[in-house]
């Protein structure tokens, strides 16, 4: 008589589209991260970095939408693949947090993109202004007096930096705060007699590393000097109040090193004798 064997256990299938949910959450991340890749090692320009983007961000949200017809399907049929669906919605919460965060940034912050501590006599882009003559960049001149009143609004905190230090000594503590930020400077001359000090210098978006181009210029102000500050996206309409952040925190950095940078006033000592003399009239 033949010895029959039992047919060995077989799991439920894997659903396809839970498999799909992970595949494409995953392809989000690998596309966001090209992205920024592209922009900060300059590959290629910011529209090509853009589109990319804008890709995963659609990848992440069908990988969200297919894991809901995932779930369903496994509510239905009994296949496996939770794991899978929870995996896709992770990664994409974790991809669409800081775009979600940017739109309402946009929507609560004005659309402006020039940023300056002087709006009336701005410092001008000089070295700078033929990197911003490109295709879809912002121009080199000032956006003009609508920024200038919307910029009084949202950041009346955003004004010129009045020290007690020579001009000079000012320019070697914006340029050594500069440098300290990995700005990439490209031009910086320190002021003379007739001419005032400026520092010309490229920053970068903490995320995405979009150019922001920042203006310094220098002068003397009887016995002080004074500071005005001036940064520009090179791209887009409104900055997301990158700008006023980066401004406004230089100028609390530079009134910090200044005032480090003043030279300590030394109180004349009381001569001995005076001071025993006071012991004695105090008692």
């Amino acid at each position: 008589m033949a010895r029959r064997f039992s047919a060995p256990y077989q799991s439920e299938p894997v659903s396809s589209l839970a498999t799909w949910a992970r595949n494409l959450a995953v392809f989000s991340v690998v596309a966001v991260l090209v992205s920024i890749a592209i922009v900060r090692f300059g590959f290629l320009e910011v529209k090509p970095a853009l589109t990319t983007f804008f890709g995963a961000l659609a990848c992440a949200v069908l990988s969200i939408l297919t894991g809901f017809a995932a779930f369903a399907a496994i509510w239905q049929n009994g296949s496996r693949g939770m794991g899978r669906i929870l995996l896709a919605f992770m990664i994409s919460a974790v991809v669409l947090a800081y775009p979600a965060y940017l739109g309402l940034q946009y929507r609560k912050l004005p659309k402006i993109h020039d940023i300056t501590t002087d709006p009336i006599d701005p410092p001008r882009f000089e070295a700078l202004a033929r990197l911003r003559s490109g295709d879809g960049a912002n121009p080199a001149v000032y956006a003009g007096l609508y920024s200038a009143e919307q910029q009084r609004l949202a950041y009346p905190d955003v004004e010129t930096v009045e020290l007690e230090v020579p001009a000079l000594r000012a320019y070697e503590v914006t340029l050594a705060l500069v440098n300290k930020r990995k700005w990439r400077v490209v031009d910086e001359r320190p002021p003379q007699p007739r001419r005032d000090g400026r520092i010309e210098a490229i920053a970068q978006t903490p995320i995405m590393g979009f150019r922001e181009d920042v203006s310094i210029r220098i002068k003397p102000d009887g016995e002080g000097s004074r500071v005005d500050i001036r940064s520009s996206s090179r791209y887009f309409e409104s900055d997301l109040g990158s700008n006023a952040a980066r401004v406004t925190k230089l100028i609390e950095d530079i009134n910090t090193a200044a005032d480090q940078a003043k030279p300590a006033v030394k109180k004349p000592q009381t001569p001995a004798k005076a001071q025993a003399k006071n012991v004695k009239k105090e008692r």
